[in-house]
Order: C-alpha cells, then structure tokens, then sequence
C-alpha cells in the first residue's frame, strides 16, 4: 500500500548486530537472549514467506551513523548479497531513513526494517474491515517519519551542481530544485496528515461499536474472557479446544491476526472468549498505537488467560516481553490467569517448575486436551463461577421458578413428594445460587 512489498519467494539476508546488553534484552540468570531474537527474526522472514539466503552477524558498541552496521561488515555483506543473488536484505533493528537509503544505494537492492517485515506479515494477515484498518493506520503513522526516502527521484532532475535549478537564461538558480521538493515533501506529508485522520475516524466508530456491545455484555452480566500472550504460544488452539470453534491455526508467528469472539463451549454458563493478536518482542510503537482498539478487548476483560510456550527455552523472556505490553494497554492490574501450553513437548509432559498446583497457573496441551478441565475449573473459579450442586424445593404451581433453574443451572434431578413440592438437585455457580436463595424465599 504505502511501500512496495516484498513478493513471496523473494530470496532476503538477514542482518543482526549484537549490541550491548541492556536490561530489556536479558534472559533469567543474566545471559544475553540474542540467539533468541536471532531466532525470531528468521521465523519472521519465513512467516513473511521469504526464502532465508543467508545470514549476516555482527557486534557492535554502537550503530555506525551512516550504514548501522560498520563498513568492513557492509563490504561483506555486499559480498553475501552478491554472491546468492538476494533481492531484499532484512535487518532485525530499526534503521534511520537516511540509513535504510544509504544501504540500498550500495547494495542495489532493497532494505527492509524490523518493524516493515512485521508491517508487512499484517498486512497479508488482516481479513477483517477493522484489521485492515489498523495495519493501513500503522502502515500511514510508519510512512511520516521516512517520507523523504519516496523523494529521492528530485536529486536527478538536475545535473550541475546537483542542488541548483535553471532560471531564466539557463542561468542556475540555487535552491529552485530544492524549493520544489520541500512544496512537493509538504504536499504529501498533508495527505497522509488527512488520510491517518479519516482511518482514525473510522477506527474510532468501529471502537465505539465495540464499546457498546461490551456494555450490552455489562449489563447482561456476561464476564468476558481474553486470550492474550506471545505470538505462536498456541491461543488459537486453546481457544478451540475452550469454545469448540474451528478458528484456523498455523505453526507460525502472527497466524492470527483479527480478533475472534464465541461463548465458552460450557451449557448454563454463559462466557464470551476472546482471541487477539499475539505480542512480540519490542512490539513496535506504531503497531500498538494502531491495534489498541483490538488490545482494548484485553484492557476491558474480566479475566486475561496469559498463554504461555512452556517449550520454549525463554518461555520466561517471552513471559516478561507479554507483561511489559499488558503494562503498556493498562491491563497489568486485571485478574490473570498463567495457562503453560504445549505441555506434550516437555519430557514426560512434565509442567514447569512452580507450575501445577499454583492456584494463578495451569498447564495443559491444548493440542492434545490435557488439562483442558482443570483450566474451565480455573476460570470458574477466578471469575467467581465455580459451581456446586445443591437441592431446591419448588412449591406446587410456582413453574417459573422450575423454568429459571432450568435455564441458569445444570439440572441432575428431580422428585415429587406426596403433597406436590418439587425438589430439584441442580449445579449452579455462586452467584447464580444466591439468585435462588432469594427466589426461594419469596415463592414460600
């Protein structure tokens, strides 16, 4: 849409620059997790459906201003992307628009961001109206800050001097040429200024749309359940495996991106669950900004289910990188619920350490379904919905009573005695329960 996109099969290098270890980029125990975002990147480029050529690393103190990466490095790089024929060269870091041009005028080839690889999984992504809004809104807000870099064509409109235009006379006249690029620069910053107005606007009515069908579920006291963690830690799954859906699910990062909503597959309690986009490492600022109205179903949840890979070697990494975006959309301070999944991966589908037992985590395989009941029961209980069985005696005639029973609750039996009062054995949650007390003390 706002720059050219990479075609599928496009052969890319992949380049990652060690850089000193910051707080942010640490692991437990202290060690560097680069080969972890090492590894990342090149799921990225394979999930961009790119062919992964080769692969370019460094260590450096600080980036080089003018190419990020130092010039002994850039010349085997050009070497690399010679030698395999790459037609893209893909950098895990954000580069400065004068340095994603530098490195395309000497590599002659084009140079892809971090932050433009994922702008452009999302965009192949988004099925949705409100999900192709939210990546054209981060695709606009991307595309301010490098709109120079879609000018350079004016540097050829003149050859002497190369900063200077014709006058009259065919006199040069300094500053003409560049006169007309800053009117031309300025033209375009305003249409992208009106465009990412109306994108909001219409984002804004979709949110206000989403706003109320969530004061409809208010009302309706109907809890709300959000599935949220880090990208391919298996939500999908785990959302089927809750609600009995069909939604599609694929072994790669951003498999899904628009957010999907169903009732908890569970008669007599009605629970809506939601499935959002999954986070990543150092999320970029603009991708937040754009889906906060999605993340928002996370903000307003009565219970984030935080869906963890406890396969992975950095699982707790990945733990802290979802909690730093949950702090970032204000959901930190809402009731949460650890759920470790991929359980079957882990010899002898042994469950982390500290794990199973703890009342605010549960580890289960959604793939598989183990520990899919102890998660309901999980749930149930953070959200005040554990249920219990219990006997009720109906007078003779008070049918509505009978009938509400019957829609709120699960009943497993009833008798009759001999003066015509009804005693229903039924399961109902807390809450629900209480209701009856009241009812039944009214019907006597």
């Amino acid at each position: 849409m706002l720059f050219e996109r990479p075609i599928p099969g496009d052969l890319a290098v992949l380049v990652s620059v060690r850089l000193p270890t910051r707080g942010a980029n640490r692991a437990p125990g202290g060690t560097d997790d680069g080969d972890a975002r090492r590894d990342e990147f090149r799921e990225l480029v394979l999930s961009a459906d790119l062919l992964c050529a080769a692969e370019v690393t460094a260590t450096r103190d600080k980036p080089h201003p003018r190419w990020f990466i130092g010039t002994g490095k850039l010349q085997e790089l050009g070497d690399v992307v010679a030698a395999t024929g790459a037609t893209l060269v893909a950098f895990n870091h954000e580069l400065t628009p004068a340095q994603q041009r530098n490195l395309e005028e000497h590599l002659a080839c084009r140079v892809m961001t971090r932050t433009e690889l994922i702008l452009h999984i999302f965009a192949d992504r988004a099925r949705t109206h409100e999900g192709q809004l939210q990546v054209q809104l981060a695709q606009l807000t991307h595309a301010q800050t490098r709109l120079i870099r879609g000018w350079t064509h004016l540097d050829r409109q003149t050859g002497v001097g190369g900063a200077g235009g014709r006058g009259a006379g065919g006199r040069i006249v300094a500053g003409a040429q560049r006169g007309a690029g800053e009117t031309q620069l300025e033209m375009d910053q305003r249409m992208l200024i009106v465009r990412v107005r109306q994108v909001r606007a219409r984002l804004e009515r979709l949110r206000n749309r989403r706003s109320r069908s969530r004061r409809r579920r208010l009302r309706s006291r109907v809890p709300t359940v959000a599935l949220a963690g880090y990208t391919n830690a298996g939500k999908s799954t785990l959302f089927n495996a809750l609600t009995g859906s069909r939604a599609p699910t694929e072994n790669r990062l951003f498999a899904t991106l628009d957010p999907t909503t169903r009732r908890l597959g569970e008669t007599a309690r009605e629970v809506v669950v939601s499935d959002t986009v999954g986070f990543i490492r150092d999320l970029p600022v603009t991708l937040v900004e754009a889906f906060k109205a999605t993340l928002e179903e996370v903000a307003a949840a009565d219970l984030v289910l935080h869906v963890i890979d406890a396969s992975a070697p950095d699982a707790h990494a990945l733990r802290e990188a979802v909690v730093a975006v949950l702090t970032e959309i204000g959901a930190a301070s809402l009731p949460t619920l650890e759920v470790w999944n991929k359980i079957d991966r882990l010899p002898g589908q042994e469950a982390p350490c500290g794990v199973r037992g703890d009342a605010d985590r549960v580890a289960v395989s959604a793939l598989h379904g183990t520990g899919i009941d102890e998660l309901r029961n999980a749930i149930w209980a953070c959200l005040g919905l554990d249920a219990v069985t219990t006997e009720i005696r109906i007078p003779a005639g008070d049918g509505a009573f009978r009938a509400w029973l019957y829609r709120n609750g699960e009943v497993e039996g009833e008798r009759v005695d001999a003066e015509g009062t009804l005693t229903v054995a039924v399961r109902l949650d807390r809450a629900k329960l209480d209701e009856a007390g009241r009812r039944q003390s009214m019907s006597h």
